[in-house]
């Protein structure tokens, strides 16, 4: 006697034969049943998980071909041979079919090349290679613009603009999830508007520093960061951190010490706006997890906010302190014309927030520690690749610094994951 019985789940809907009650008198098949009901466990119970990288939770290929193999092991000796090769059939069919159902949108179409297997990480290492590549052509590309026009309250506000326009656009064009996905609540714009505003006063800061100093020593300055971050969960959260976690911050201190004081840039207007870049940016990463917490839209969603927030703040910034900009800007489109003038602008404001875009990305596919070595890695490229393209002279000194900075931050993050709470 057989029956039904309706999934739960991800396959909510279906209705699955009950498998017949047969008596097994061979391991193998025993095994096979019990595969079988692993197999259907599974796919009642199994959810999708939140974030951008939802997977299902899929049964083992072993489970799938065992399964398979169920239906062999009842047939007639004769057809023993030809049922088990039947049943590899099967189970390479349901064992794919399954895992491309886990896929997200852009995976399926990277599996038809890689195959379902290696699609996510496919993915995951072109995420990190944009970002990579976004971010070296933007800090490239903003310090060209530097040097002829050392404007950066009017540079850090085209930023965010052309990143605000890109935003609407998206979400104009239907594609919401890629922008600002909904209005905000006036309770999710009091939570969002203070790291927001971190976030624009710490973008200021640093090109202030871009626009002062060579771009290597404003990275290796940035590499201060988490003892930044580690002070203020300790005042504002409460949180204490692990004796060898604040030990991996002694040789960034030392090595970001020995970098500026052998910089031949060197200025203490471009070190300390370096400085409060990291004092704004550690506010910004205290406030947003004691905040984001509560906030019920996706991480793109969050950055297009904090972007459109960072509008205004930064656009009264510029009357307020850079008010000689304007004439600058007359001189600049006499000399080459408007569209010379404006493309480059244009191009690093795109520039800006499709890396950081695709830096939220890679962070929602890979845990926050594997983040920051990513991290670590994109600051030795930035910092190689200003050297070559620019021609900067490096002391030995200062080569030194930098490479002992970048490896305390590795060796943070290697004990924030060693030391992290549970």
């Amino acid at each position: 006697m057989s029956s039904s019985f309706r999934s739960e789940g991800p396959l909510s809907g279906n209705i699955l034969p009950r498998p017949r009650s047969v008596f097994v008198s061979s391991p193998c098949l025993g095994k096979s049943r019990r595969s079988l009901i692993e197999l259907m466990k599974v796919m009642m119970t199994t959810k999708l998980r939140p974030g951008n990288q939802a997977r299902l939770a899929a049964p083992s290929s072993r489970a799938l071909c065992n399964a398979a193999a169920l239906r062999s092991t009842r047939s007639p000796k004769s057809h023993s041979v030809l049922q088990s090769r039947q049943a590899l059939h099967v189970c390479a069919a349901a064992a794919d079919s399954y895992a491309q159902s886990s896929l997200d949108p852009i995976e399926r179409v990277v599996s038809k090349v890689v195959g379902a297997k290696n699609a996510p990480t496919v993915v995951t290492t072109g995420y990190i290679a944009l970002w990579y590549g976004l971010n070296v052509a933007f800090n490239l590309q903003n310090k060209v613009i530097f040097n002829y026009f050392p404007y950066p309250w009017f540079v850090s506000t085209i930023h965010v603009v052309i990143g605000t326009l890109y935003c609407a656009a998206m979400y104009l064009a239907g594609a919401k999830k890629a922008s600002f996905e909904r209005p905000i609540t006036k309770k999710e714009l009091t939570l969002i508007f203070p790291p927001a505003a971190m976030h624009a006063i710490g973008h200021v800061a640093a090109n202030l520093s871009f626009a002062a100093v060579a771009i290597s020593l404003t990275h290796t300055v940035k590499t201060l960061e988490p003892a930044f971050n580690v002070i203020l969960a300790k005042l504002i959260l409460g949180e204490a951190t692990a004796l060898p976690v604040l030990g991996a911050l002694v040789p960034i201190m030392v090595g970001v010490a020995m970098a500026s004081a052998a910089e031949l840039s060197f200025n203490w207007y471009g070190f300390l706006s370096a400085m409060m870049s990291n004092l704004t940016f550690g506010f910004r990463a205290v406030w947003s997890k004691k905040n984001m917490k509560e906030i019920n839209i996706g991480s793109t969603a969050i950055y297009a906010w904090t972007t459109l927030i960072s509008c205004l703040i930064c656009i009264p910034g510029v009357l307020i302190f850079e008010p000689q900009v304007f004439p600058a800007i007359q001189q600049q489109i006499a000399e080459k014309g408007l569209v010379a003038f404006a493309t480059p602008l244009a191009s690093v404001g795109l520039l800006y927030h499709l890396y950081n875009q695709f830096a939220f990305n890679t962070l929602a596919r890979v845990s926050p520690v594997s983040h920051g070595v990513c991290n670590v890695v994109k600051r030795v490229a930035i910092i190689a690749t200003s050297v070559l393209f620019f021609g900067n002279t490096l002391t030995t000194q200062t080569k030194i610094g930098t490479a002992v900075a970048l490896f305390g931050t590795y060796l943070y993050t290697e004990m924030v994951k060693k030391y992290k709470k549970h």
